[in-house]
C-alpha cells in the first residue's frame, strides 16, 4: 500500500516509517499518490490533515490524540482513530473495564514525556470512559518517560493494579500495521479504537 505518513520526522513517525517499509508499504510524499494516510502529528494539525485526505477520497489511520473527531463520523471514506496503538495498552483497557464492574473504586495515573501536548492523554480518557463509575485521572509529564498508564482499583481489603509501559515508540507499529490491513474493509465514517479490530 502507498502511505502518506504525516509526522514522518516526529517522535512516533521516525520509528513508524521503517516499520511500515519493512512490512512492505511504500511511503509517498503526496496525497495524490497515497492509498492511505497515517497521521501522527499534533492536535492542532490532525483535523486539517484528515479533512484534506477525506476530500481527496483517501482513507486515514490517525494516532494523534487531543483533537476533535466528531466532524468525521459521516465521512465518505474510512477514518480510523485510536487513542493508543500498543496492543498491550488496548488489552489493559479491556481488563480495566471488566475489573471496574467488580471493584468499588478506581483511579488512573498516566505518565508521559514532557513534550506531550494533551493532558490527560487520549488513552486515559478512553480507559475511563469504558470503566464503571466516575474515574479520576492524574497526569504526569516528566523527562525520562515515554508512555505509561496505571489503573488502580480498590475494594475492601484489596487493591488491583493494572499497568502498561511503552518503553519505546516501536510498540505502536504492530497496531498501525493492523489498522492499515483492516482499513479497506472498514465502513465509511469514523471507527474508534484498536479494540474494534482485535
Amino acid at each position: 500500500m502507498k502511505v502518506l505518513l504525516n509526522g514522518r520526522n516526529g517522535r512516533v513517525g521516525s520509528v513508524l516509517a521503517p516499520g511500515l517499509e519493512a512490512a512492505g508499504h511504500e511511503l509517498v510524499d503526496s496525497l495524490a499518490d497515497a492509498d492511505a494516510v497515517v497521521d501522527f502529528t499534533r492536535p492542532d494539525a490532525a483535523a486539517g490533515n484528515v479533512r484534506a485526505a477525506v476530500a481527496a477520497g483517501v482513507p486515514c489511520v490517525v494516532g494523534t490524540s487531543g483533537w476533535e473527531t466528531g466532524e468525521f463520523e459521516a465521512a465518505p471514506v474510512a477514518v480510523f482513530y485510536a487513542p493508543n496503538f500498543a496492543i498491550g495498552a488496548v488489552l489493559l483497557m479491556r481488563f480495566a473495564e471488566e475489573a471496574s464492574r467488580h471493584l468499588e473504586r478506581a483511579e488512573i495515573v498516566e505518565l508521559h514525556h514532557a513534550e506531550k501536548r494533551d493532558a490527560p492523554s487520549g488513552t486515559a480518557k478512553a480507559t475511563a470512559a469504558r470503566m464503571s463509575g466516575d474515574v479520576p485521572i492524574h497526569s504526569v509529564r516528566l523527562p525520562g518517560l515515554t508512555a505509561h498508564q496505571e489503573v488502580l482499583l480498590g475494594g475492601p481489603g484489596e487493591l488491583l493494579t493494572l499497568r502498561h509501559d511503552a518503553t519505546s515508540r516501536e510498540a505502536y507499529t504492530p497496531g498501525v500495521l493492523l489498522a492499515l490491513e483492516k482499513l479497506p474493509s472498514l465502513p465509511p465514517g469514523l471507527t474508534v479504537g484498536l479494540d474494534a479490530l482485535l
